[in-house]
């Protein structure tokens, strides 16, 4: 059962896999066996993950580019395919950014229009440049979009779920438009799950704190991405798509409000 989650010999390309989650994923994608090309906007960082990768012995490319420039994006997957000569699954992780905290009727065009770019026009980008590649090498392959608890919530900073929403539904709508060239589609909804590891004390309690909120008593560890990351990319995973996969120590399943929401006299 456990080599169905082996990785060895696969491809796979992470981007926004700098830090954060992402650096969690490509880590473990690494460990189980994967070639893995980091793509990002910097450089340094992606260094900084390469090498851990090979520090541990595994083999890790990088690739600087731009997620929200399409034509980038699909420079992105050519360099994955003349570095390891194909690409097996792409997590297309990229984004950030909430947004402006505008009224909505003062909402500024070219803010909404910035924060749907990188997080939902990024994401198209990738996966349709990674779905063309693996059409062209016909056996098939996985693409992962990365979406956000707050997708699934209000939130003041309506511009950053409302792109979220979007890549959900990309997914699914990639599972069913895909599935005939082999090509299983999948997104992670992460939510209250940290980036990096308590830089003090102080961090750290407060983050304590936070969770006590959430039903599994505690926020999620940006590592914990990794083992769903695998299981995606795997084989295990091989009569599964179009679904969302929520990872929120069950935020959403004991009803917590909206980060930021505060009675509407402090408005």
């Amino acid at each position: 059962m456990l080599e169905r989650f082996d990785l060895d010999g696969k491809a796979v390309v992470v981007t926004g896999g700098g830090r954060g989650l992402g650096r969690g994923m490509a880590l473990a994608l690494a460990e189980a066996g994967a070639s893995v090309m980091v793509a990002a906007r910097t450089q340094e960082q992606l260094d900084r993950v390469a090498g851990e990768i090979r520090a541990a012995g595994g083999t890790a490319a990088t690739f600087a580019f731009d997620a929200t420039n399409p034509d980038q994006a699909g420079e992105m997957i050519g360099a994955a395919v003349r570095e390891f000569g194909k690409v097996d699954a792409v997590f297309a992780n990229a984004g950030g950014g909430g947004g402006a905290t505008a009224e909505f009727h003062e909402y500024p065009a070219d803010g909404f229009d910035a924060v749907l770019a990188t997080n939902l026009k990024s994401n198209f980008y990738t996966s349709r440049a990674a779905a063309a590649q693996m059409i062209k090498q016909g056996h098939g392959g996985v693409i992962v979009v990365t979406a956000s608890g707050t997708a699934m919530r209000g939130n003041r900073q309506f511009a950053y779920p409302t792109a979220k929403g979007g890549v959900i539904s990309l997914a699914k709508s990639m599972a069913v438009m895909l599935a005939g060239h082999d090509i299983r589609t999948h997104c992670i909804v992460p939510g209250f799950v940290s980036q990096a590891p308590p830089k003090d004390d102080q961090e750290r309690a407060f983050r304590e704190q936070r969770g006590k909120f959430l039903p599994a008593q505690r926020l999620g560890e940006w590592w914990e991405m990794g083992p769903l990351a695998i299981f995606l990319a795997s084989d295990a995973s091989s009569y599964m798509t179009g679904h969302s996969f929520v990872i929120d120590g069950g935020g959403l399943a004991g009803g917590l409000g909206p980060i930021a929401f505060r009675p509407r006299h402090e408005w």
